[in-house]
């Protein structure tokens, strides 16, 4: 199954696929838009090109379990981009996405205007490399 992962961020916003036997988490790119209604289109745009079958959206969950501000629009995003694709959306906890992300892009020396360009990108596929482990898991 072609999934989608999405690290949503006010202003850019990273996407990673993974190909059909859900065996290896790539990165797709960033997309930089303010615009919530034109990220949705920019992304559905993305899964048709892709042939995506799911998306997982990254769940920004505090360190003690709860959901605040930024969560909720993720799940608010989640929702659109089920209406603007019809493709199934599924939540998934990045609490350490971020920090793991640096931490890969600082053994790789990438540093500045790069790292901006794709933090994002290397968080949603570390969403997408947990979400693939947990169905390899589960078999689900």
């Amino acid at each position: 199954m072609r999934i989608l992962a999405v690290d949503y961020g006010d202003a850019r916003t990273g996407l990673a696929s993974c190909d059909v036997y859900e065996s290896i988490a790539s990165p797709v790119g960033t997309i930089f838009e303010w615009n919530r209604d034109k990220l949705v289109e920019k992304i559905r745009k993305k899964t048709e090109e892709l042939g995506t079958e799911l998306i997982v959206v990254g769940l920004p969950i505090n360190m003690d379990g709860t959901k605040g501000e930024r969560a909720e629009k993720c799940c608010e995003l989640s929702e659109l981009l089920k209406e603007a694709t019809g493709i199934d959306t599924v939540m998934w906890d990045e609490r350490v996405t971020t920090v793991q992300a640096i931490g890969i892009l600082n053994e790789s020396n990438v540093r500045g205007k790069r790292r901006k360009e794709v933090i994002d990108t290397v968080a949603a596929t570390l969403i997408l490399e947990g979400y693939l482990d947990y169905r390899k898991k589960t078999g689900k």
